[in-house]
């Protein structure tokens, strides 16, 4: 084996948390190696609905998801599902997962979560101008439509969230919807989100967002992490099936792949998976000039760079198990109630999001190891969410944050 690879900073994980880490040290002029067995941004960066939502306040667990669950778990082209091999694996989970589903444990997680996304559109303005790749971005807003029946003002639980919390939102008219997205059938409503952006190429993203970092000097090293354990002067040492890295810090950023490596960095974190789907269709227009999503369908279809590419729907059920062609044929059926005359999907893809009960992400130090920085969790929201987490690191290797404001994503809350 070769000699250890010494650096200042070691980012482990090449999602798109990791890469937006990575170029933002490497462009502070930190030393950086990025460790992940696969081609960078090659997971769930790749293939999510593109979708920069600082709306996103509501989390996943909330009172209004917590009533219609036996609902969401029957029905067959439900948004959610669970494998059942998984259950039981997955109970302690969904316990907790419930627990934070109550209407204050809700409500305090969505005012955690509203605290980041305030910043999300102007920090991912100045990244992507530093990285050279503001021209993947389209900031059209976001529109969420309600085919059959509107509902009354406030009715809902995350619209009484975004109303306390401020979050911009305009309600429209099934005229209004129709003037907006004229390509759509007749809606009974919609509510849209005109902070909101989204990128045309998520993948294109991730790959020059690496080159960018490299271009600055972080170095990219193709293997997986197998053991973390504290060395000399406070350091750090990774160890790969062919490779060591000593690095002064380290940040674990391994997405879905994270909880292990936090574990041995003295840190147990309830984190599981959430299995992510989408189809896309080939076409050189899109009917669409923004995000969308039929609230009742629990997707997104979004204009992409060729193609249209329907995003979402949630399977737990762990990181083993194939691609489950019920939940692609959930994402067709759906897509083809709004545009019935869509060619044949030209793509289909599975990915995993890391995803913890209380839906905010864990983004702090190891207390038994302070060299150790987490972050990851971030669920539907890492794309939306990756600028911000870059400062953050970046502020707590400077330890110029203010710690009080990331008490609700603390390693260590879950005991």
């Amino acid at each position: 084996m070769a000699a250890p690879i010494k650096t200042d900073v070691a980012v482990v994980g090449a999602g798109i948390i990791g890469l937006a880490i990575a170029f933002r040290l490497a462009a502070e002029g930190r030393e950086v190696v990025v460790i992940d067995p696969n081609e960078p941004g090659s997971g769930a960066s790749y293939g999510n609905a593109g979708a920069i939502a600082p709306y996103g306040c509501a989390p996943i667990g909330n009172p209004d998801v917590l009533r219609s669950l036996p609902s969401l778990l029957i029905g067959s082209d439900s948004p959610l599902a669970i494998r059942l091999a998984a259950l039981p694996a997955l109970l302690p989970w969904l316990s907790r997962f419930v627990w934070q589903s109550m209407p204050a444990r809700a409500r305090r997680n969505g005012q955690a979560l509203a605290g980041l996304l305030k910043d999300a559109i102007p920090t991912w303005r100045d990244l992507a101008m530093q990285a050279g790749v503001s021209d993947l971005f389209r900031h059209e807003g976001c529109l969420y439509f309600y085919r059959d029946k509107m509902p009354p003002r406030n009715s809902e639980w995350a619209a009484r969230l975004r109303d306390e919390l401020g979050v911009r939102h305009d309600r429209l008219t099934s005229a209004e919807v129709a003037k907006l997205e004229p390509a759509l059938p007749p809606a009974a409503g919609g509510v849209f989100f005109p902070d909101a952006a989204h990128v045309v190429d998520p993948g294109a993203l991730t790959r020059r967002l690496a080159a960018a970092a490299a271009s600055r000097g972080a170095s990219f090293q193709r293997a997986r992490v197998e053991q973390s354990e504290p060395g000399d002067g406070g350091r750090i040492t990774l160890n790969c099936r062919d490779l060591v890295v000593d690095a002064r810090a380290v940040v674990l950023a391994a997405g879905a792949w994270s909880r292990a490596l936090a574990r041995q960095g003295g840190v147990n974190v309830p984190l599981d998976t959430e299995r992510g789907y989408h189809v896309e269709f080939a076409m050189e227009t899109c009917p669409i000039q923004r995000p969308v999503s039929p609230v009742d369908l629990g997707f997104y279809v979004t204009p992409m760079e060729g193609r249209l590419r329907v995003a979402g729907t949630v399977e737990l059920g762990g990181l083993s198990a194939p691609l489950n062609p019920n939940r692609i044929a959930v994402l067709e059926r759906g897509v083809r109630k709004l545009f019935p005359n869509l060619g044949s999907v030209q793509n289909q893809w599975l990915g995993f999001r890391p995803s913890l009960p209380d839906s905010l992400p864990v983004i702090g130090r190891s207390r038994l190891h302070p060299g150790i920085i987490l972050a990851f969790g971030h669920g539907h929201l890492g794309l939306t969410l990756a600028g911000v987490t870059s400062r953050i690191v970046a502020g707590l290797l400077e330890n110029r944050n203010d710690i009080s404001n990331l008490s609700a994503f603390r390693p260590d809350r879950f005991g």
